[in-house]
């Protein structure tokens, strides 16, 4: 089992940076991918970004490409680097964790989840 707490959300203006961070405890670290999703109110969870168990793969969803960046360190945290955000990135955004060895998933199947962390962008 692995718990993950995301960080790092807030209100911003539209073309600022956010920087979010997803800690994770329980098993091994960098045995799992990790995905990052958003979810406005009814809606469903909507694939952001995703990043192999090793780091050396990264998939975007085309909505964010070369606005967003997923990374991991060594240690226990995934990040996800926001820039350019728009107004209609504001959404609640969750971090999830893999099975060990999967591959990338751009669907919602992962195996924890965190608790959110709310992101606003104004125009």
């Amino acid at each position: 089992q692995v718990q993950l707490v995301e960080s790092g959300g807030g209100l911003v203006q539209a073309g600022d940076s956010l920087r979010l961070s997803c800690a994770a405890s329980g098993r091994t670290f960098n045995t799992y991918p990790m995905g990052w999703f958003r979810q406005v109110p009814g809606k469903e969870r909507e694939f952001v970004a995703a990043i192999s168990w090793s780091g050396g793969s990264t998939s975007y969803a085309d909505s964010v490409k070369s606005r967003f960046t997923i990374s991991r360190d060594n240690a226990n945290t995934a990040y996800l680097q926001m820039n350019s955000l728009k107004p209609e990135d504001t959404a609640v955004y969750y971090c999830g964790a893999g099975a060990p060895y999967d591959t990338i998933k751009c669907t919602p199947h992962y195996h924890n989840w965190g608790q959110g962390t709310q992101v606003t962008v104004s125009s």
